[in-house]
């Protein structure tokens, strides 16, 4: 029993280092990588090599670290929320791991219906994913958010997924519904289904990376201020930030928290809507129904 009790204490012990190691590792990194400067420094994610490819160089940014990073870091809370699950006593751990799970399954099945139930695992690593990379910022690290590119990709998966289930019905199927409800409508319903995956890339980045902004040139400007009001007084007075300190953080509780976690909510919702507004579900099943019939008939 107790060398059970150790070999479960010391499975934690790795999932919480799964859970601080990496962001430690990101802050290690920037610290030994990002050149100093003065004053207002708003740039991208810093690039640290490329790798040479027969089209194009392949270039490692900070975002694409720190992305791997948030992913090592999320899957070792999922290890550490679901080690030990009981039927019998169930740990606090337990608890938020089932009140997790019920949420994302109620929040997917009244916004897609039944047939898209498998989606929980999906929205929830969205949710986790796109939240956590936002959070990144509290530690004074780049949130990957902030790059386009990595949010592109996320709406081109999701794009690929919209096409997916539009195409359930076949590609005649598909082609039909750029004439609906109208044959006029088909050039705006061809740019509507392309800008899909642009507006939902552009919605998510723009937020993100506008709050970081307006973080740093209001944190700056608070600087200036307090540099302009207290200069004249002798030694360390002269210098301290007193206008940088509470504002800041209460700005930051905003822009970096709640707009981070509100972005990541609204790119799941975009995702459940889209996907499950794209799949021709009556047409679907009546069309499955037919070839049922067809090969009863057969027979």
């Amino acid at each position: 029993m107790k060398r059970k009790s150790r070999s479960f204490a010391a499975l934690d012990i790795l999932y919480i280092c799964m859970m601080i190691l990496p962001i430690v590792t990101a802050i290690v990194i920037k610290v030994l990588t990002k050149p100093a400067s003065e004053g207002i420094s708003i740039t991208g994610a810093q690039i640290y090599f490329s790798i040479p490819m027969p089209i194009q160089d392949l270039i490692i940014t900070e975002s694409q670290i720190n992305s791997w990073l948030v992913m090592i870091a999320i899957l070792g809370l999922c290890l550490f929320l679901t080690h030990g699950l009981e039927t019998r006593i169930v740990s606090t751990r337990q608890h938020v791991a089932e009140w997790i799970v019920e949420k994302v399954d109620a929040m997917v099945l009244d916004s897609m219906g039944e047939y898209f139930k498998g989606f929980s695992s999906f929205i929830a690593a969205i949710l986790a994913l796109s939240g956590f990379s936002s959070l990144m910022s509290l530690f004074g690290l780049y949130p990957p958010t902030s790059d386009i590119n990595i949010v592109a990709g996320w709406a081109i998966l999701v794009f690929v997924l919209i096409t997916y289930y539009k195409f359930k019905c076949g590609p005649i199927t598909y082609l039909k519904s750029f004439a609906e409800p109208v044959a006029f409508l088909t050039p705006l319903n061809v740019i509507s289904e392309f800008a899909t995956p642009l507006s939902m890339a552009f919605r998510h980045y723009g937020n993100v990376l506008s709050g970081t902004v307006i973080s740093v040139l209001i944190a700056t400007g608070l600087q200036g201020l307090s540099k302009l009001l207290l200069g004249w007084l002798p030694g360390f007075l002269g210098e301290f930030p007193l206008f940088q300190i509470g504002l800041p953080a209460v700005l930051s509780i905003y822009f970096d928290v709640f707009s981070g976690c509100l972005q990541a909510y609204i790119f799941a919702m975009l995702t459940m809507m889209y996907v499950s507004g794209g799949f021709p579900m009556e047409e679907y099943f009546a069309k499955k129904e037919k070839l049922k019939n067809k090969k009863m008939e057969a027979n």
